[in-house]
C-alpha cells in the first residue's frame, strides 16, 4: 500500500449530472462575456456571478466557503497567477488581461473552469501569452484517453510552453473533481511520458496550466490566497473539467463559442 487515495470513477448517472452542470457553468461564462469590461470592479463581477448562479441556475457557487475562501470567484489580473480575490477598489483597466475562475455545484456535484479575458488596449505580447496558455491547456487535454498517464499531459503542456518561450508554474495543478472540489488525481502541468496516474474511463478532472511570461517562480501574498509572479511579469491560465471516455475525452465545461481542436500548431 502506498497510501495514495483512489481516484473516484464516476457512474453514468453521476456523469450525466456533471455534464449538465458543465453546460450550466458554460452559460455563466457567456454572461460574464457581457459583464467584464474596463471600469467594472472585480467585486461587482463576483456579485453578478454569484447572483446568476444562485437565482437563474438554482445552483451553488462552490468556491464560496471552500477552505475558508470568502468569495464566489477568483479574479486574477496581469501578474496574478491564480486565486486573486475580488475587491471593490480594484477595477478592470483597458490594458488588463484577467483570469476568472468559477466553480458550480448542483445536485451534489461540482464542475470547475476558468477563462482569460483580454481588454481592448492590452499589448500584443499579452494576447500572445493568453493564446499560449489556451493552446497549452489543449495540448494537455488532447493526451487524455484510457491507458494514458497523467505525466503525458504535463509533458505536452510543458513542452509546448517552452517552445513558445514561456514557463509553467509547478506549485499548482489540475485535480479530480466531483462531490468534492479537489479529489484525486493531481494533474500536473509538467511531467514525463508514461509516468504518473494511469487514466481510466469515468475519471473526471481539471486541466489548468498556469503559464508565465517570465520565469516560473510565484509567491503567495499576505492575504493567504493571492498568488503572484516573483518577477512581476504576466501570467495566464485556462481551465476545463474533462471526462475520460472509452475512446478519449469529453470536455464537460466546453463553452458555446469553443470547439475542440483537432490539432494545435
Amino acid at each position: 500500500m502506498n497510501g495514495r487515495a483512489p481516484t473516484p470513477i464516476k457512474t453514468p448517472y453521476e456523469i450525466d449530472i456533471m455534464r449538465r452542470n458543465g453546460r450550466l457553468l458554460a452559460t455563466v461564462f457567456t454572461m460574464l462575456d457581457t459583464w467584464i469590461t474596463p471600469g467594472v470592479s472585480t467585486l461587482w463581477l463576483n456579485q453578478q456571478v454569484d447572483e446568476y448562479i444562485r437565482d437563474t441556475l438554482q445552483a451553488i457557487p462552490a468556491s464560496l466557503g471552500a477552505y475558508g475562501y470568502p468569495f464566489s470567484i477568483n479574479v486574477s489580473p496581469n501578474h496574478v497567477a491564480c486565486h486573486g480575490m475580488p475587491c471593490e477598489h480594484t477595477h478592470i483597466t483597458d490594458t488588463d488581461i484577467v483570469n476568472i475562475d468559477i466553480t458550480l455545484k448542483k445536485d451534489d456535484f461540482i464542475v470547475d473552469s476558468s477563462k482569460m479575458y483580454v481588454m481592448p488596449q492590452a499589448p500584443r505580447s499579452s494576447q500572445t501569452l493568453v493564446d499560449t496558455a489556451y493552446h497549452a491547456m489543449w495540448q494537455g487535454i488532447q493526451q487524455i484517453a484510457p491507458g494514458a498517464h497523467s505525466g503525458d499531459l504535463g509533458y505536452a503542456i510543458h513542452q509546448y510552453a517552452m517552445q513558445q518561450g514561456c514557463s509553467v508554474v509547478r506549485e499548482f495543478c489540475g485535480h479530480g473533481v466531483g462531490k468534492q472540489l479537489h479529489e484525486p488525481p493531481q494533474i500536473l502541468s509538467v511531467g514525463l511520458p508514461k509516468h504518473g496516474v494511469v487514466l481510466q474511463e469515468g475519471m473526471v478532472f481539471t486541466v489548468e496550466p498556469i503559464i508565465n511570461q517570465g520565469n516560473a517562480q510565484v509567491r503567495t501574498l499576505e492575504d493567504g490566497w493571492t498568488v503572484v509572479t516573483q518577477d512581476h511579469q504576466l501570467s495566464a491560465q485556462f481551465e476545463h473539467t474533462v471526462l475520460v471516455t472509452d475512446t478519449g475525452f469529453e470536455v464537460l465545461t466546453l463553452r458555446d463559442n469553443e470547439t475542440v481542436p483537432t490539432f494545435v500548431s
